[in-house]
């Protein structure tokens, strides 16, 4: 059920890895797509721009909670390389404990202050009943978000990457019929759609749960390695903690862009909204590439094959070069039919406008969806290296360049303005990670040679050592041999 990442080719690793995880993005992103589509249909375009003035808060904390799994899943990944797994069930176990606390106390604080966040974001009054509702909801439901991520984050980390798939397949499924139910036949409207999507999530996580149970023998924890341990726990944490907070402080950029967004109207916060949702459902095969190399990169570290890391983002780098050119191509020529999936044809006046307005944030996103490659195989591959804390000084400059266009770009030059925001965030990290990656594999390669050379110091004194003794025993005296022994 284990898969190991240190032996073979580079590109076919990857591309065995990412595919699989990548149907699994793409399930996982059919949970707040589909809730889109359906709700744009089904309740027109107002509903619409309620769910979508979430979309930044939303991924502010929810985002957080996928990035603090998925930085604990790396030091399992480092020991399963390091083939250390008794170690490694001990950081399961003690990335449990710290999950259990962080859902608890992120869902109490989230679900008293969403309505005060909301207000701050300067929500239109007329949507603003029905973001609450949906964002209420979606954070009530953290605990689950905590419950599938972490568990598929370990189950990916000792190279398997098929079994969560199987299990968000399903409950994909069952949020749609869910979706249409509770907001169509049971007329729950935007909250429906929340619900809907808790359930799910709440299913696929207890279906890794058992069967992980049923299948993994190697993460059968014994007594003894149930143990919460200080020093496992503070590994996790600067590990995963740095990972959240890379989303969090991206996701400051986003919540002040959604801000300047929000003062344009309603039907603009619903272009946003469709864009958004769209070419993050494109985008998804460059969040499979790096949870690929963040898995590849730690194996690797862990097994001491550093010579490997340099190929594999460079194999990885042009995979996402490839799937780039393929999308902005597709978007040129089909983003005014995708834009349909989430808008009401019935709109009247305002359906080409709509359409115009989806299409135009698309194309301008998908145009440069190789910096966003980049900083997704880049990025994680330094997560993966053990560099966690370089990821958030990569956020902090997205923060600032959303925030920039946000704050001073959107006022001036309205929507055209926002639909550069991404574009430039993904930019400007690059100009940071792309040099950051090369000294962390520099720096990694220094350290191994000084380890190796102060084993080689080690060898040759030791061996000095044992020839004086010999030369002693062959001389039969006690004298400076004998004093030295």
């Amino acid at each position: 059920m284990t898969k190991d990442l240190t032996t073979g080719s580079p590109m076919k690793l990857i591309l065995g890895f990412a595919v699989p995880t990548l149907f699994g993005l793409l399930f996982q992103q059919m949970y707040s797509m589909v809730d889109t589509m359906i709700v744009g249909k089904l309740l027109g375009a107002r509903a619409l721009a309620a769910v979508g003035a979430t979309g930044s808060i939303s991924f502010l904390i929810i985002g957080f909670c996928m990035g603090v799994c998925s930085g604990f899943a790396i030091p399992v990944a480092r020991e399963m390389g390091a083939g250390e797994h008794g170690t490694m069930r001990r950081y399961v176990a003690n990335a449990v404990y710290l999950s259990v606390a962080f859902a608890l106390v992120i869902t109490a604080a989230t679900c008293l202050l969403c309505r005060r966040i909301l207000a701050a974001m300067h929500t239109p009054e007329d949507i603003f009943a029905d973001s609450y509702r949906y964002i209420f909801i979606i954070f009530a439901g953290i605990p689950a978000t905590y419950l599938y991520n972490l568990l598929a984050g370990v189950i990916r980390s000792l190279g398997d990457s098929r079994t969560p798939v199987y299990f968000l397949a399903l409950s994909s499924i069952l949020n749609i019929v869910l979706d249409v139910a509770l907001i169509l036949w049971s007329g729950m409207g935007v909250a429906g759609a929340a619900l809907a999507t808790v359930i799910s999530q709440t299913v696929s996580g207890l279906a890794c749960l058992w069967y992980v149970r049923r299948r993994f023998p190697i993460l059968r924890i014994s007594r003894e390695e149930r143990g919460l341990d200080r020093k496992l726990c503070g590994d996790l944490c600067a590990m995963g903690v740095p990972m959240g907070l890379q989303y969090s402080v991206t996701a400051v950029g986003s919540i002040v862009l959604q801000s300047a967004v929000n003062g344009l109207g309603s039907l603009y916060v619903a272009a946003t909204a469709a864009g958004s949702k769209l070419y993050g459902f494109i985008a998804c095969p460059f969040d499979a590439m790096g949870a690929a190399m963040a898995t590849y990169c730690g194996q690797n570290v862990g097994a001491g094959k550093l010579d490997r890391l340099g190929k594999g983002i460079f194999d990885c780098s042009m995979l996402g070069l490839v799937y780039s050119l393929l999308a902005f191509s597709a978007m040129l020529a089909f983003a005014p039919a995708c834009a349909m999936w989430f808008i009401d044809a019935d709109e009247g006046a305002q359906l080409p406008v709509l359409v115009s307005l989806v299409s135009r944030f698309v194309r301008t996103g998908t145009g440069f969806f190789f910096p966003l490659a980049l900083v997704n195989i880049v990025r994680f591959s330094i997560q993966g290296m053990g560099y966690s804390v370089l990821a958030i000084l990569s956020g902090v400059l997205e923060m600032i360049a959303r925030a920039v266009v946000g704050h001073w770009f959107v006022p001036v030059f309205g929507y055209g303005a926002a639909c550069f925001a991404s574009p430039a965030a993904w930019v400007c990290a690059d100009l940071f990670l792309i040099p950051a990656c090369a000294l962390c594999i520099r720096r990694l390669r220094r350290n191994k040679d000084g380890y190796q050379r102060m084993e080689r110091a080690m060898a040759r004194e030791k061996g000095g050592v044992l020839r004086l003794l010999r030369r002693r025993d062959r001389s039969g005296g006690d004298g400076p041999h004998k004093r030295i022994a």
